[in-house]
C-alpha cells in the first residue's frame, strides 16, 4: 500500500476509533451497577443518628431529628417523637406525647413514655413489637420539643419561646435571639423564675467581671430584656 493510501485511510479509520472507545467508556460496568444497587439497599436501613439545627418553636427543618443525647434527654408532655421501624411503615409515625405521658402504637397500643431517654423508649418498642415482628428494627428521635421551654422577652431581636434541648446559659440564650436592639439596657436583665427575680448585668459579665451571673436556664424562665 502507497504511504498516501496508507495516511488517508488511517484518517478516514480515526473517527470510527474515537466512537467505539466513547461507547465503551460509557457502557455499564456490571461489577459498579451490582455495588450501586447493594449501597441504596444499605442507606434503605434506619439511620443511626439523625441531627438538624432546631427552630426557635421547636421543631426542626425537614422533619429531622432533634439534636438532643437520647441516653439523657428526658421527654414529656407536649413533645413529639418519631418512632421508625424497618420495612414495617404500618407500625411507624409520629406520636404527640398526652398530657398523661403515654402515645398510643399501632397493635402494641398505650405505652408510658413520659420522664424516659429516647434509648428508653427504643427498648420498649422493640419489646413491644417483638410479639409482632422477628427482631424489629427501631429508631427513636425527638421531632419537637414541648416540655421544655423558656421564654425571652423585651429588646431583644428575636423574642418568643425558646425549646430548652441543651444547657443553655443567659448569654447563650440572648445569642440566640439574635442579640441586643438599639435601645436595650443591658445593666438590668431579668429572669423571672418561680416567683422569683435574677439579676443579670450583660456587661459585667462580658468584662469579665461577675461571671457567676451567667447561670443556667431552667424549664419556664422567663428573660427579660428591658
Amino acid at each position: 500500500m502507497r504511504p498516501r493510501t496508507f495516511l488517508k485511510t488511517t484518517m478516514n479509520l480515526i473517527p470510527a476509533i474515537l466512537m467505539a472507545s466513547v461507547l465503551f467508556a460509557q457502557a455499564p460496568d456490571p461489577a459498579k451497577a451490582r455495588q450501586e444497587k447493594e449501597d441504596k439497599q444499605d442507606t434503605q436501613k434506619l439511620p443511626e443518628k439523625e441531627a438538624s439545627i432546631i427552630r426557635p418553636d421547636g421543631t426542626t427543618a425537614g422533619g429531622a431529628m432533634a439534636p438532643v443525647d437520647p441516653r439523657s434527654f428526658k421527654v414529656g408532655p407536649e413533645d413529639i417523637i418519631d418512632i421508625k421501624v424497618w420495612r414495617e411503615p404500618d407500625l411507624s409515625g409520629v406520636f404527640a406525647i398526652r398530657p398523661d405521658g403515654k402515645i398510643t402504637l399501632p397493635l402494641a397500643g398505650e405505652m408510658e413514655v413520659a420522664n424516659k431517654s429516647l434509648d428508653e423508649i427504643k427498648e420498649e418498642v422493640v419489646k413491644a413489637y417483638s410479639k409482632y415482628v422477628q427482631r424489629p428494627e427501631v429508631l427513636v428521635g425527638l421531632r419537637q420539643v414541648g416540655s421544655r421551654k423558656y421564654y425571652l422577652v423585651g429588646e431583644v431581636y428575636r423574642p418568643g419561646v425558646y425549646p430548652l434541648v441543651v444547657p443553655t446559659t443567659i448569654l447563650e440564650a440572648i445569642n440566640g435571639a439574635g442579640g441586643f436592639k438599639e435601645y436595650a439596657n443591658k445593666k438590668k436583665i431579668a429572669i423571672l423564675r418561680n416567683g422569683h427575680r435574677i439579676k443579670f448585668n450583660y456587661s459585667e459579665v462580658i468584662n469579665g467581671k461577675k461571671l457567676e451571673q451567667n447561670i443556667m436556664l431552667e424549664t419556664g424562665d422567663h428573660v427579660i430584656v428591658p
